[in-house]
């Protein structure tokens, strides 16, 4: 009985084990087939098939957002179609420079707001930070590799000077918009350290600090000094441009982003293509002999090679033998099926190409084999208008930073321009009044990138001057945004009066002085004013009447 007993006990721990391990099998299983259903329902969600709705999925976290940015930055350095796609990019939109002029010059009774302009346009600080070559470069690139520039305007609240830096990416934590309007941004949260010298002089600590920085087109009625604790900048608002942004999202992100994946593999292509090619080259010549004495000899007699030739202890050098056991000849391996040409990999640059904007040809700097040199000289349509696209941004940009110039040279107590700031009662935006109803509008005029002959675009000019229709000052422009002059401003204070009168390089001084002392009569002003202003310039003396 016992013996049954222990027979049945193993049974039943048999049995109880074997429940135990289906269990666990069954549980296994469970497991296997819900990750298999959250990688379905990823792949769904990354074919665009379910719909997200939380504001979490909304758009890509910051933390998201800042390593898709480290990751093109170092890319942008490291990977040659990366920098150079960048490069083209910068190229097409800043290379042929940019002109920037305000309308109203000072001339009959306007309050001088080009002068204005011009003095922040040339100011060191802000040539090194946002208006000179270099920054131009720079902040392009930095759209390329992070989507996002941030333009701070420091302001002397006494003169209401002025002066532009940029905040680095990073540092910018979170943007705070208009509870109603996730297009109206209120404030930039910044979060940053800073090298401090200690009280006691012995060195420096590092301190963590924030501040709230106000967008440059809010300036609320009641402005607090600080939110929670954190100080408030209002002296130095904040313009945001951003690209590549959906709808909803506080952030922008690079031009770089979609091609980086691609320039990796293209990368990767030509290693292994370089590879190929030196594995290629590796064995030369093949040998074979009958049997083994033979081969034995025929091995002795190929090592006895000069010592310039001779390889080293490496066997797969360049130029060593492949000895085959059979047959007893030498001849060269032959490469034609084992060769994969460069050429294969052109569709992965044109990926690279594609999420840059620039064609494939400006991307290689080569046309290739099916391209030719008209090919990869020509700018198709949407290249031309996307490049025109990225400079309406920064011209948006200039634009709203330059009004923000002029109000607050109106606003301020010393400031050069003479006006009112008025505020809308519905959006709470503030708009200036130029005294003398000065026109406050600010000129952007872009070389075209057609290339197009420039002995075609002086005789169209001509052309148009010839018909009799159009002002001599415009023309002139024209001319001057044809041929490339910077500071055409220069040259148009050159060429006009004070009233702001066209006067004729190629004309006789009398004539224009007269004509210009007429205008001004007839506009109800003092035409010695015009014979005064012209004496310093007139060398035309009276020599009496003629023999």
């Amino acid at each position: 009985m016992g013996r049954v007993r222990q027979i049945l006990g193993l049974r039943e721990s048999t049995v109880v084990t074997s429940a135990v391990e289906c269990a666990r099998v069954a549980e296994g299983n469970l497991e296997l087939l819900t990750e298999s259903l959250a990688e379905l329902e990823l792949t769904l969600e990354d074919r665009g098939w379910q719909t997200m709705s939380a504001q979490a999925e909304q758009q890509f976290s910051r933390a998201g957002l800042g390593n898709a940015s480290r990751v093109a930055r170092v890319m942008a350095v490291a990977n040659p179609l990366i920098k150079r796609g960048l490069g083209v990019r910068q190229a097409y939109v800043w290379g042929q420079g940019v002109q920037v002029q305000a309308r109203a010059t000072g001339r009959d009774g306007e309050e001088d707001v080009n002068t204005l302009v011009q003095a922040f346009l040339d100011a060191p600080g802000n040539r090194a930070a946002f208006t000179g070559d270099q920054a131009h470069e720079r902040h392009e690139r930095a759209l390329g590799t992070d989507g996002n520039v941030f333009v701070a305007c420091f302001t002397n609240p006494r003169t209401g000077a002025v002066q532009v830096r940029t905040l680095p990416f990073d540092e910018i934590d979170q943007v705070i918009c208009n509870p109603d309007d996730r297009d109206d941004p209120w404030y930039y949260l910044r979060v940053w350290t800073s090298q401090v010298m200690k009280a006691d002089g012995s060195g420096f600590e590092i301190r963590q600090e924030k501040a709230y920085y106000p967008a440059l087109s809010y300036r609320p009625a009641t402005r607090p000094r600080t939110i929670g604790r954190v100080e408030v900048r209002w002296d130095a608002p904040v313009y945001h441009v951003k690209v590549n942004a959906l709808d909803g999202w506080d952030f922008g992100i690079g031009d770089a982003f979609a091609a980086l994946p691609f320039a990796r593999m293209y990368q990767d292509f030509l290693i292994d293509w370089a590879t190929l090619v030196k594995s290629l080259s590796q064995f030369v010549w093949k040998a074979s002999a009958k049997n083994g004495s033979r081969a034995a000899g025929l091995r002795q007699a190929l090592q006895r090679r000069p010592a310039g030739t001779a390889p080293d202890a490496n066997p797969n050098n360049a130029g060593a033998t492949a000895l085959l056991p059979e047959g007893m000849n030498l001849e060269a391996i032959p490469k034609s099926g084992a060769t994969i040409d460069s050429e294969s990999g052109r569709p992965m640059a044109a990926m690279v190409a594609a999420a840059l904007g620039v064609p494939v040809t400006m991307l290689l700097a080569d046309p290739g084999q099916v391209g030719s040199r008209a090919t990869a000289e020509t700018l198709d349509v949407p290249t031309i208008n996307e490049m025109n696209h990225r400079r309406a941004v920064w011209a948006e940009a200039y634009r709203t930073i330059l009004a923000y110039v002029i109000r607050e040279a109106v606003r301020a107590p010393q400031g050069p321009v003479k006006g009112q700031v008025t505020r809308d009662p519905y959006t709470g935006r503030e708009t200036v009044i130029l005294a003398g109803d000065t026109d406050a509008t600010i000129e952007i005029d872009w070389p075209p990138l057609e290339k197009t002959p420039l002995d075609a675009i002086v005789k169209a000019i001509v052309d148009a001057d010839g018909t009799a229709k159009l002002p001599p000052l415009v023309i002139v422009k024209l001319l001057l945004q044809a041929l490339g002059v910077k500071d055409a401003d220069e040259i148009l204070d050159d060429v006009t009066d004070d009233d702001g009168n066209w006067l004729d390089p190629y004309r006789e001084v009398g004539d224009q002085v007269g004509q210009a002392a007429v205008n001004a009569f007839r506009r109800g002003k003092d035409p010695a004013a015009v014979t005064r202003r012209s004496e310093p310039a007139d060398d035309v003396q009276d020599e009496g009447p003629e023999a």
